[in-house]
Formats: structure tokens, sequence, C-alpha cells
């Protein structure tokens, strides 16, 4: 049905019709908090996502300079034993995949003031103190993300160095 072949009366009957079904259709509100809710909850749940997977890669990243720190503190209470070093590196935190790598190493150093610089055992230091003997830790481990970003790399790898003199 066409409305050229209708009468005028039945024309703007039709007319008047459609005009108050369109003011209507777009004037109603029912369904928009839901159509909103759909969009939003992918969008709110991958910020929660990324917003945890940030804070599991910084607490990794402690984990690991703690367990350096856990190594050079074993050191100072029980001496140089690289094996009880990487022992307690490993033990340090309850993360699995800690490492001691590279292995702890014993060296004689003298204090600057930027570091421990090498020097031979008993020779005398610019402040006049002999060299000590010190040990450097190192740790690392490797996180994972928990999703495929596409934009950032989907692991991270931490490592930690800490050196402390024994003698």
């Amino acid at each position: 049905m066409q409305i050229q072949n209708l009468s005028s009366k039945y024309r703007r009957r039709l007319l008047g019709s459609l005009a108050r079904h369109a003011r209507a259709a777009g004037s109603d509100q029912r369904g928009v908090a839901a159509a909103e809710f759909g969009i939003l909850v992918p969008l709110l749940s991958l910020m929660v996502v990324s917003v945890t997977d940030i804070g599991l890669a910084l607490y990794r990243k402690m984990q690991v300079e703690n367990a350096a720190q856990a190594g050079a503190q074993y050191a100072i209470a029980r001496g140089f034993d690289a094996s009880g070093i990487s022992n307690a590196v490993a033990s340090a935190t309850n993360a699995t995949n800690i490492t001691a790598s590279p292995p702890p190493v014993q060296f004689c150093g003298c204090p600057t003031s930027a570091g421990v610089s090498a020097a031979t055992c008993g020779t005398v230091c610019t402040g006049g103190a002999q060299a000590g003997t010190y040990t450097t830790v190192s740790a690392r481990a490797t996180y994972y993300t928990i999703i495929d970003y596409q934009v950032v790399a989907a692991t991270y790898t931490y490592t930690a160095q800490s050196t402390a003199r024994l003698q």
C-alpha cells in the first residue's frame, strides 16, 4: 500500500501516526542504561586487569631486589659461600623462579664516591685504609603478563645486584 494511493484524510492520519511513533521512539529511555553498561563493562574490565598486571609486575621487581639483599645479608652473617648465598636468594621470597644469576662473586676493593672499585687484596686505598673484601650478589626473575597486550612485551626480566663488605 503506497501513500500516494490513499485519500488525503488517511494520508494525514498515517503520517501523523508515524510522526508520533518517531517522537516516542526518540524520547524512549528504556534500555539506555543496559546499552551503556554493555559498552563500558569490557572497557572497565580491561582497565582492572591492566592495573592488576602492572601491580604484579612491580611486586615481582621488588621481590627480585629483596632476594639480592637477602643474599648479601646471608654473606655478611655467614661469610662467603656461593651455594649458601644462592640458596638464600632463591628462598628469600615465595616466588619460585628467582635465581642467583650470575652467581655471587667475592672480590677485594676500595670504597669510592661512585661505589666500590676493584683493588688487589692487602693494598692501601686512597683514604689510607686497606682494601676490603666485598661480595656482589645478583638476583634475576622473569614476569609474564596476564594477557598479551600486543603493544608491549609479554615478558619482563628483572635483575638486581647488592654489594656488601664482608671484612
